[in-house]
C-alpha cells in the first residue's frame, strides 16, 4: 500500500452532495497494488496513527495523531498507485481491481478505528471533491514495499 499522508489543520470530502470532515489529524490518499497482503495494511494501520508529525511544545515534530487526539480522513485513490515512470501517460496496472480493494480499504479504516482512532472516509469508487488546508506544510509519503 502507498500513502500521500498531510498533516492538516482541516479537511474534508465531498461526493454527491455528501461531506465528511475532520479536524487536525491527517489526510491520508491510499492506493492499493493487487500484491497487497494483510500484512501490508496492518503496517500502514500502525504506522498511520503513531507517526511523529505534529510539533510539541519545543517547536520539534514529536508528537503522533493519537498524542494529540487527532482524526484521519482516509481516502481511497487508486491513481497513488499509478506509475508514471514510463511514458506520459500513467499505467494503473499495478492496482488492485475495484471489487478487492473496496474491501481492504473498509478493512484498513477498520483497523485504524481499533486502535482509538476517529476516522471518516472518503467514497470508494466515487468522483470526489477533497479539500485539504494542509497544515506545515507536511507531506510524507508511506509504501508499505519499500
Amino acid at each position: 500500500m502507498r500513502a500521500v499522508v498531510q498533516r492538516v489543520a482541516r479537511a474534508s470530502v465531498s461526493c454527491e452532495g455528501i461531506t465528511r470532515a475532520v479536524g487536525r489529524g491527517l489526510t491520508v490518499l491510499v492506493g492499493i497494488y493487487e500484491t497487497d497482503t494483510e500484512r501490508d495494511r496492518l503496517w500502514l494501520a500502525d504506522k498511520l496513527p503513531n507517526l511523529r508529525i505534529f510539533t510539541d511544545d519545543a517547536g520539534k515534530m514529536n508528537l503522533s495523531t493519537l498524542d494529540i487526539a487527532g482524526s484521519i480522513l482516509l481516502v481511497p485513490n487508486f491513481t497513488v498507485a499509478g506509475d508514471a515512470r514510463k511514458g506520459r501517460r500513467p499505467s494503473f496496472d499495478g492496482a488492485m481491481r475495484p471489487e478487492r480493494a473496496a474491501l481492504e480499504f473498509d478493512l484498513l479504516a477498520a483497523d485504524l478505528r481499533a486502535r482509538s482512532v476517529r476516522v471518516q472516509t472518503g467514497f470508494f469508487g466515487g468522483d470526489m471533491l477533497v479539500e485539504i488546508l494542509n497544515d506545515g506544510p507536511v507531506t510524507i509519503i508511506l509504501d508499505s514495499r519499500a
